[in-house]
């Protein structure tokens, strides 16, 4: 039975369901398993007195390993910091641990940090982490069955199409670039399931079209009997950020050292991962269990520290657009400077 969900929800209801929500939408899937064994504090450091020690959040997503690639190459230690990825149980876990200091900083997509900052949470995005890709195959895309007649995003009008999480990157991305191809976006309907089950469903017909990140896209499009209906952030949004590192306000303020550090560490991360593209995916066996195979091919978002302001702010307007939102996020005033 088609499971559809509605995508507005009352201003009383919303908050609580976003925060439950939170981060569980970015370009990947839920997490499972935690790697921290204590609760972190950020005075303490490491049995050699030298390196500070951090908790960091993660999803358990393959753009992640990147953080994994900057502990394995010695980037992180360089800059006088030892750090602990943690893998919560669930995405919506990471903002409230971030905000009550239980996790020192995480990894998740922007559109989250900044609607937990709408709901009140005082969230300070860090630096910038990865992003879609402009041209070319995206990283991202939605997917229909060759015989269904569903060839552009106009056709999603109607019916019904799944993502991860709604109010997330996912359907918004999707409604606007609906809208840009003159279909009503309202006319959408939109329901859940995790990435791993979405192809089966699809071929139930139990949902019209899926919005697949990889690997499963590619896994999917491998198949003749389902075909690409577009690249969504590509429409909506060309370029736009998939991840950002983030942390409280309160942490940010009172370790400001510790901040500074971290975000050139991560800044340097992630431009050797984006030069070295095929170490990151090496990292991926171990860190997500992931086939080699699989993991040799995988189509990788683009790394960068540097945070994207301008497609933020496009981000921020299309949140407020389809109500996302109460007010449009300024972004300039929640990241650290």
């Amino acid at each position: 039975m088609r499971n559809t969900i509605t995508r507005k929800l009352s201003t009383a209801a919303t908050g609580g369901v976003l925060l439950a929500l939170a981060l569980t939408g970015c370009s990947g899937g839920s997490t499972s398993g935690s790697d921290a064994e204590s609760s972190p504090s950020g005075s303490e450091s490491s049995g050699s007195g030298e390196l500070q020690q951090v908790v960091v959040g993660v999803l358990s997503i393959a753009p992640s390993s990147a953080m994994q690639y900057g502990i394995d190459e010695g980037i992180f230690e360089k800059h006088g910091l030892e750090i602990e990825l943690q893998r919560g149980t669930g995405g919506a876990a990471m903002l409230p641990a971030v905000s009550t200091g239980d996790i020192h900083f995480a990894v998740g997509n922007p559109l989250s940090v900044m609607v937990a900052k709408d709901k009140g949470l005082d969230m300070k995005i860090v630096s910038g982490y990865s992003n879609s890709l402009a041209e070319d195959d995206d990283i991202n895309g939605v997917v229909a069955r060759a015989d269904s007649g569903i060839t552009s995003f106009a056709d999603l009008e109607g019916k019904t199409t799944t993502v991860n999480a709604v109010n997330t990157q996912g359907d918004l991305t999707i409604m606007e670039s609906a809208a840009m191809a003159g279909a009503d976006p309202e006319q959408i309907n939109f329901n859940e399931l995790p990435f791993q089950d979405m192809e089966a469903a699809l071929e139930r017909g139990n949902t019209d079209a899926v919005w697949l990140p990889e690997p499963f896209l590619s896994r999917a499009l491998a198949n003749p009997d389902y075909v690409l209906v577009g690249y969504p952030n590509q429409e909506a949004i060309p370029g736009m950020p998939t991840m950002v590192t983030f942390t409280s306000g309160r942490y940010a303020e009172e370790n400001e050292e510790t901040v500074t550090a971290f975000k050139e560490a991560v800044t340097e991360t992630l431009t050797s991962a984006q030069a070295n593209v095929d170490d990151v995916r090496a990292t991926l066996p171990a860190f997500m269990g992931m086939d080699a195979a699989v993991a040799e091919n995988l189509r990788m978002e683009e790394f960068d520290g540097d945070l994207r302001s301008d497609e933020l702010d496009d981000l921020g307007a299309l949140m407020l657009k389809y109500e996302f939102v109460a007010k449009e996020p300024d972004v300039d005033a929640m990241t650290v400077q």
